[in-house]
């Protein structure tokens, strides 16, 4: 369901900033699996969402690193603490970091844009910021309702 609701987002909600298209869907997806699924399958609904973007050229080869990065980080931090803040850090630094420098040699050799090495780190971490707030509050939100219904069973 996340894999769809990722390839369908990205689709359709998304900005271009140079060589890559920015994707905010991606990265709330990626917060939610890393704490709803843990680390093995928040890795791998990233990977089957950017493999099915690219088949159906929605987006670019930049979708690998980023969000399987930030997807790993979100899970493990999230796993280690137990705080979503935390996979909100994990996904920004894995994404919009670590990605998004993992993305230059990609762009460089493998899509032969001439960028400079941080050239994606800025539309990373706006991209992957944005998106990793919105899942944080859609999580709190749902932990919310959920406390909610706790009360109400209990009176």
């Amino acid at each position: 369901m996340l894999t769809a609701i990722g390839v369908l987002g990205g689709s359709a909600i998304y900005f271009p900033i140079g060589a890559s298209k920015c994707t905010p869907v991606q990265h709330i997806i990626n917060v939610i699996a890393a704490v709803t699924l843990g680390p093995v399958y928040a890795v791998l609904t990233a990977f089957c969402i950017s493999l099915i973007r690219n088949f159906t050229g929605t987006g670019t080869l930049l979708a690998f690193p980023g969000s399987m990065i930030g997807a790993f980080f979100a899970a493990i931090l999230y796993k280690r603490t137990n705080q979503k803040l935390f996979a909100v850090a994990g996904e920004i630094i894995g994404t919009g970091i670590i990605g998004s420098l993992l993305s230059f040699p990609i762009a460089k050799f493998i899509l032969g844009k001439d960028v400079a090495a941080f050239f994606f780190v800025v539309p990373f971490l706006i991209n992957t910021t944005i998106g990793s707030l919105i899942a944080y509050f859609i999580l709190k939100s749902i932990e919310a309702i959920k406390g909610s219904a706790n009360n109400l069973r209990q009176d």
